[in-house]
């Protein structure tokens, strides 16, 4: 009575669902088609909820015994075929293969698997939801979804038919669906399989991490002991191709035990759901305190943050054009499926390893993805042989996918090997990378390849004391260029940004660092200074994240301004025979570093301040490049003046404010003139 009662429940869930309907119109397309099935498999959607809402005792089943719960919903609906003679060719009951599709699970503690805790629980064959972030996926092959099996007595009844039917269950394994050891239950002879009648499903394997874990790849230790493992994550047929490298999701699946040449817990997956982000709510109020001070200048409230930024390791007032450059690479980033025109690449020619380095690292800590390249990894996608035997090549992430959305810091480039660079310089230049699959190596008849967009930001640093071409570097021909001969050319290039910071820098004056680092080794923990308390790191952790994902879009005289500068720069830097110096991504970084500057200020709106801003650090870049040009920008230009105070500060405004004229002027003379702006652009 009470499997009854289920039957009755379910049949009636599906009426109110909309399912019953969808299964008469799957049930009409195998009606109406020409093949012969052995296996007719249908996908039913389930809403927990609603079911333990009609009958507690299904709901209960498909929660903690979901394949019982398919056996209720497998005679409902070979019941439904029967009596509204749905499918004519279908004979047995045993042909129906139901999947139950869960559209969430209760939001309890206990039907949560957390990544982090061990031993994870594979024995009790229920749904449990989990969250991780892919790190590694295999290519799709194919695996046998039902097959059917004849007794191979022909005097046995059993010899034809549809009685013997076999369909993957989650956690089996392909010997467990096909192999030839089966025997027939009436007369104890071996079956044999009815090979024209195999269904083939498609197949994929991917591993996931904890978001937690990501903590060992930012290269910070906290000194607390942990350990992470990564999932095995099964997909099959429909969920095929629906996750990748890099992305979160939230995962509903089955825990199960597969003994291959290792035995593994994995996970056989139901649904998958991408997993959107929290929004930042908004900043502290010491930070809203200090914008609406600043807020009759378009400048002062970057300034402030930069030269506050990171005191606990650079003294207030120093290293401030690298400290405004990360936090504008900082809220470039995304939480979501970001543009990969965002992004806002640095490259920091140095001779102070040690400060830049513990400065990167403290930056990359501030977003959820900044990652921390090891130079013993790798930072692009490799292949592996797919430990579970399926004949699958499995990629893995690599340090740049890892990073979706975020930072990839890859140290000091002269470190890595020469192949590695002009790896890094190609994804800089076209924004993905192409993972080629030999086919032999492989176990395969064809060669593939697979193309991964890269959607994050790099930042890297040249050691200039660590080279032994440091005495032996070429003697510059033009005014302001720096020497980069340590990497190839090209791949100096391809980054955005080149900054020059060095001990001898007049932006970094040396006895303030002195003093901080005497006072670190006496104090470690101590905050030095009034800012340090003010503005603490879990402040600068709000704003970025509140910034960053603010909308902003162009004003008409910004546009103007930074189309002008682009125009003009790119015709007094080209030549007739080496052709223009400007590379064709110059206007995509422009873009993005006015953007940023708008976020920075916690702006919608992209002003013309924002675009002088954007020029001045550019131009220095360029300066660094290829040397000075017409429009020559001093190096110290977005900080001529040391900020101790207020008065500092105006007098930076000023300073800025002549810049913009020189700025309008350069345009106005070597420009395209007015003309060049239609009515409606």
């Amino acid at each position: 009575m009470s499997n009854l009662k289920m039957k009755e429940a379910a049949l009636i869930y599906l009426d109110r669902s909309g399912g019953l309907q969808k299964f008469i119109e799957d049930c009409k397309y195998y009606n109406d088609s020409k093949q012969s099935y052995a296996v007719y498999r249908f996908n039913i959607l389930i809403n927990p909820s609603d079911v333990v809402e009609l009958d507690a005792e299904l709901g209960n089943h498909i929660l903690h015994q979901p394949l019982k719960a398919a056996q209720v919903f497998q005679s409902v609906c070979f019941i439904a075929i029967k009596t509204l003679s749905l499918i004519g060719q279908l004979q047995t009951e045993t042909q129906i293969n139901i999947v139950l599709k869960l559209t969430h699970l209760p939001p309890l503690p206990s039907y949560g698997l957390d990544l982090c805790k061990f031993p994870l629980d594979y024995t009790s064959q229920r749904f449990y939801v989990m969250q991780g972030i892919v790190i590694a996926m295999t290519t799709v092959t194919k695996y046998t979804q039902g097959a059917r099996f004849l007794c191979s007595d022909e005097a046995c009844p059993l010899s034809q038919g549809f009685q013997y039917i076999r369909v993957h269950v989650p956690g089996a394994t392909e010997s467990a669906t096909v192999r030839n050891d089966f025997l027939c239950h009436l007369c104890a002879s071996s079956l044999q399989e009815d090979r024209k009648f195999r269904v083939l499903g498609d197949k994929q394997i991917v591993e996931v991490i904890t978001a937690k874990a990501l903590c060992a790849f930012q290269g910070v230790s906290n000194n607390q002991p942990f350990r992470f493992q990564s999932l095995t994550i099964f997909l099959r047929d429909e969920s095929v191709n629906k996750m990748s490298i890099g992305n979160e999701y939230k995962i509903i699946g089955i825990p199960t035990c597969v003994k291959t040449s290792q035995t593994a817990v994995c996970v056989e997956a139901n649904s998958i759901t991408f997993c959107n982000p929290r929004v930042s709510s908004g900043i502290s109020d010491n930070f809203r305190c200090l914008l609406s001070l600043t807020s009759s200048s378009r400048w002062k409230f970057t300034a402030i943050l930069a030269n506050i930024f990171a005191s606990h390791i650079v003294p207030p007032g120093t290293y401030n054009l690298l400290k405004l450059c990360l936090l504008m690479s900082l809220v470039q980033t995304s939480d979501r499926n970001k543009e990969v025109e965002d992004c806002l690449d640095i490259l920091i020619i140095t001779n102070d390893t040690l400060l830049v380095d513990r400065l990167l690292k403290f930056s990359i800590n501030l977003v959820p993805r900044g990652i921390h390249h090891p130079v013993s990894s790798e930072i692009f996608p490799t292949l592996a042989r797919n430990k579970y035997g399926t004949g699958a090549v499995s990629i893995q992430a690599g340090s740049a996918l890892l990073a979706k959305g975020g930072i990839c810091f890859t140290g000091d480039l002269s470190l890595h090997k020469k192949d590695k660079l002009e790896q890094l310089q190609s994804v800089l230049e076209s924004r993905t990378i192409t993972v080629y699959i030999p086919g032999k190596k492989f176990g395969d008849d064809i060669d593939q390849q697979m193309t991964f967009p890269v959607q994050c930001s790099f930042w890297s640093f040249i050691d200039t004391d660590s080279s032994p071409k440091r005495n032996v570097q070429k003697t510059n021909t033009l005014i302001g260029q720096m020497d980069c001969s340590l990497i190839p050319a090209n791949l100096v290039e391809a980054f955005g940004l080149l900054i020059n910071c060095n001990e001898s820098s007049p932006c970094n004056p040396l006895l303030p660092t002195v003093q901080h680092t005497l006072k670190k080794a006496i104090d470690p923990e101590g905050l030095l200074y009034v800012a340090s308390k003010q503005f603490t790191t879990e402040d600068f952790g709000k704003l970025l994240a509140f910034a960053k994902n603010l909308h902003v879009e162009f004003s008409l005289e910004a546009e103007r301004m930074i189309h002008g500068y682009y125009l003009a720069n790119r015709r007094i830097r080209t030549d007739s025979i080496c052709g223009s110096t400007l590379s064709a991504s110059a206007l995509k970084y422009l873009v993005s570093l006015s953007e940023a500057h708008a976020r920075l200020n916690l702006r919608n709106k992209v002003l013309k301040e924002d675009v002088l801003i954007a020029t001045l650090l550019f131009e220095t870049s360029l300066t660094l490049k290829y040397g000075a040009t017409v429009f020559c920008v001093a190096p110290n230009a977005v900080f001529p003046f040391e900020l101790y105070n207020e008065e500092y500060l105006e007098q930076r405004d000023v300073y800025l404010t002549q810049c913009q004229q020189q700025l309008q002027q350069f345009i106005a003379t070597y420009g395209p003139g007015p003309a060049i702006f239609s009515s409606d652009e």
